[in-house]
């Protein structure tokens, strides 16, 4: 017995289950989505007050599902569940779907960051030039490994691939200001300058 599959026109290793296929296709079938829960969470007031404002920006939230999380993340530097259950409530998202988009993107976090977040690059000329030393270097200068926070919520370390700057390499990039032509020293007097600004001061 064979079983028969029709022909398919989206590369199924590349889904990420954000549903435009749906909205796109020419077939009207109407997919079932889990229903949406519409019991408000318990939820920080000052969290609340970030995603509410954050929504109001947005007249089609369902489009701007992405935007949204990148606009919170900017502002609170992790996605807090509470906040999730928040924006599918609000929204009329399953948090399902939500958390199918908040956990694929690498700029999306779950677990609390730091205020400063460092990203070594690990691209192919960043790592021929030193990006392994730089990170060992962080490492013992923060008392943390790849992927933590400071305890005092200061830093979180990360590594990343290539960012596009290979002519400055080797990069680390703070927020969205990119630090080139680093060595495990320079890297490390950067961190003990960040350390001493004021809570909220851009690099």
């Amino acid at each position: 017995m064979k079983v028969r599959r029709k022909a398919r026109y989206i590369d199924e290793s590349k889904c990420t289950g954000c549903g435009q296929c749906v909205d796109s296709c020419l077939v009207r079938n109407v997919p079932y989505l889990e229903p949406v829960e519409t019991t408000e969470p318990e939820i920080d007031p000052t969290h609340r007050e970030v995603v509410d404002r954050i929504l109001a920006k947005y007249e089609d939230s369902v489009e701007w599902l992405v935007p949204i999380l990148q606009d919170v993340t900017a502002e609170l530097k992790w996605l807090p569940p509470p906040v999730l259950k928040r924006i599918s409530v609000a929204t009329n998202i399953p948090l399902g779907h939500v958390l199918r988009i908040a956990t694929f993107y690498k700029s999306f976090s779950l677990e609390p960051r730091g205020e400063h977040v460092l990203s070594v690059c690990m691209g192919t000329a960043c790592h021929v030039k030193g990006a392994p030393r730089i990170v060992d270097r962080l490492e013992r200068e923060l008392g943390i490994g790849v992927g933590d926070t400071t305890s005092d919520g200061k830093f979180t370390l990360e590594t990343v691939r290539c960012v596009g700057c290979c002519g400055l390499a080797p990069v680390m990039a703070v927020g969205e200001a990119f630090h080139g032509n680093l060595t495990p020293a320079k890297a490390a007097r950067l961190v003990d300058q960040l350390a001493k600004q004021p809570a909220g001061q851009s690099t």
